[in-house]
């Protein structure tokens, strides 16, 4: 095992100090990678709609629906390979978290060319399949093919991101999230309008932009890592590393795919609401879409401290830190409850000059959407109570639980309650389905949290990780807990 200061000084230490403060200083650059991505796709869509049409816009809608589902599918495992990482870094065990680097990027490596040669060949099949309309098609097309080609380079600067966050550094991907964003911004019109020295792509420059910015992003990220002599980096002999290991590969596959799934479960979610919605025409259905726009907003704190919490309790995990991850888990919930409740009353104080930005103010579809948020915008401080428990218990590998609470609360009852009870109060079924949702995926996540087994699991079952919380969950100090008798795993 390592245990060199230096060492340790590189990787972020998550396993000591004041656990509020260290957490929300992990969580905010997270936060701030987010919002930079979202507004990153947002302004992207105004420069090709203003210089491209509404065309344009839709091929660019459909192809990005394409590069959610291929992203959220490899999103498991990079999460899976995080939390080996986390858990690996808290036990000071650095050479074991290169051995999870090697393995887990030449299988993610592996998968993202796969997609991007698959997509490449079958562009047409899968823009079909998508119903994209015919004077969208060859746009789409376009666009497309050269969003397959970036898709190794997104993956890649994903997956490093992922990995530095799981080491305990949520700083240095944001920074190298901004110079992503910056070049994509900057290049998008040059490129589709030909400015300057570039030359006129139309709709192929906005993809071309992206694929440049991720590929200068994720060059210069490795340039600096091992520069800087990163404890994570493979040099020399670590090289050998890449060569995957299949006990390794079997765990972050198997313990990804559900994690992955999640995502799946709630954009299938979305997409049965609105098919919907979809059926009480184009003002409800505008409504609602720019209402689902600003709760993409509205999560991303909790989304943050999510990802923050599940980095630090994997560190706590395989540090043996159990007297930590019910603080770990209560500082999540706490900030959560802040951040998220801020920006839920800003919306409500404020919906109306909010949602001008997107209608016109004498829209009827306004009133709308107005009534949309204060029905539905508030269940999302539950929901993200929910995301941090969620986050705590997959620190330990449990990533079955969450799963099942999530096709319990997401699509059966949020869609169920939406559909069964549209008889009885009509559209506003849809909005209420929300706080349903919200309701039971918490109530449910809290029932594991307090009584399920995620505390005697393990990522690497043969192998747990250094001392067992007792029995009450409650933990115990450190020195003692590394006294404790292994558990079998659940």
């Amino acid at each position: 095992m390592e245990d060199d200061k230096p060492a340790r000084r590189r990787t972020g230490d998550l396993t000591s100090g004041p656990i509020p403060r260290t957490l929300l200083l992990f969580a905010l650059p997270v936060l701030g990678s987010n919002v930079l991505q979202s507004l990153n796709g947002s302004i992207n869509a105004v420069w090709v709609g203003r210089f491209l049409g509404e065309a344009a816009l839709t091929a660019t809608s459909n192809a990005n629906l394409v590069l959610f589902l291929i992203l959220g599918t490899v999103f498991g495992i990079g999460m899976a390979a995080t939390i080996l990482v986390a858990q690996s870094v808290g036990a000071r065990d650095l050479p074991e978290a290169r051995r999870i680097v090697g393995t887990s990027a030449t299988f993610f490596f592996l998968v993202s060319v796969a997609f991007a040669a698959c997509g490449w060949i079958w562009v047409d099949a899968v823009l079909t399949g998508l119903g994209t309309p015919a004077d969208a098609l060859p746009l789409a097309r376009a666009y497309l093919r050269i969003i397959f080609v970036a898709v190794p380079m997104m993956n890649l600067l994903s997956f490093v991101m992922t990995v530095l966050r799981g080491a305990g550094d949520s700083r240095t991907p944001f920074f190298f999230m901004a110079l992503a964003v910056v070049l994509d911004v900057v290049l998008n019109p040059l490129l589709i309008r030909g400015i300057g020295p570039f030359p006129a792509l139309g709709i192929a420059g906005s993809a071309t932009s992206t694929l440049i910015g991720q590929t200068v992003s994720v060059i210069a990220i490795l340039i600096v890592l091992y520069a800087r002599r990163h404890p994570l980096r493979l040099a020399g002999g670590d090289f050998a590393l890449l060569k995957p290991d299949p006990t390794l590969l079997r765990i972050v596959v198997f313990k990804g795919i559900p994690m992955g799934l999640q995502m799946i479960v709630i954009s299938a979610a979305a997409l049965t609401v609105m098919g919907i919605v979809n059926a009480y025409g184009s003002q409800v259905a505008a409504a609602y879409g720019i209402a689902a726009q600003l709760w993409t907003y509205i999560q991303m704190p909790a989304l943050a401290i999510g990802a923050a919490v599940s980095s630090m309790a994997a560190q706590n995990v395989g540090a043996g830190r159990w007297d930590r991850i019910g603080k770990v888990a209560a500082s999540g919930v706490g900030f959560n409850l802040v951040l998220t409740g801020v920006l839920v009353a800003l919306l409500f104080l404020f919906d109306r000059p909010v949602l001008s930005l997107f209608l016109s103010t004498d829209s009827a579809a306004i009133d709308i959407a107005a009534h949309i948020n204060k029905v539905a915008s508030w269940s999302f401080i539950l929901f993200g109570v929910t995301i941090v428990l969620f986050a705590t218990v997959r620190a330990t590998g449990a990533v079955m639980p969450p799963l099942v609470i999530l096709i319990i609360s997401v699509l059966i009852v949020r869609t169920g309650f939406a559909y069964s009870m549209r008889s009885v109060i009509g559209q506003e079924a849809l909005w209420w389905s929300f706080p349903a949702g919200s309701i039971a995926s918490l109530v449910l996540a809290a029932a594991y949290y307090r009584f399920g087994r995620w505390r005697t699991m393990h990522m690497i079952e043969d192998r747990p990780a250094a001392g067992e919380p007792p029995d009450t969950g409650l933990g115990v100090p450190r020195q003692r807990a590394q006294l404790l008798p292994e558990t079998p795993s659940a």
